[in-house]
């Protein structure tokens, strides 16, 4: 069972060092909040082999998200890039392109 509370608490390490990286690229101060939660109750699980910090930070974290301190999702086109001003142009390229086939076909 010890090995378990390992498991998990190397993932809420894991996760907040994902977080951080994303704290470091946004500077959304929610997902420093939420990653140095996940990251106190993941060490705190390693330190004292028990369950309950586990559950207490992934409480902790949604009760964080639920005051809104997790990023808005942005709107992202089926590319999976951010929509610009090039993808608007090469749309207008692209449709003028089939235009052009079908009146030539």
């Amino acid at each position: 069972m010890v090995y378990v509370t390992y498991f998990f608490a190397g993932a809420f390490v894991v996760i907040s060092a994902g977080m951080f990286f994303a704290y470091y690229r946004s500077r959304h101060f929610g997902l420093f909040i939420m990653a140095t939660t996940y990251a106190a109750s993941g060490l705190l699980a390693f330190t004292l082999p028990h369950w309950w910090p586990l559950v207490t930070g992934f409480v902790l974290v949604w009760m964080l998200r639920m005051l809104g301190l997790e990023p808005k999702v942005e709107d992202r086109d089926e590319g999976g890039g951010m929509r610009d001003e090039e993808a608007t142009k090469n749309e207008a390229v692209n449709k003028l392109r089939r235009d052009v086939w079908r009146l030539t076909y």
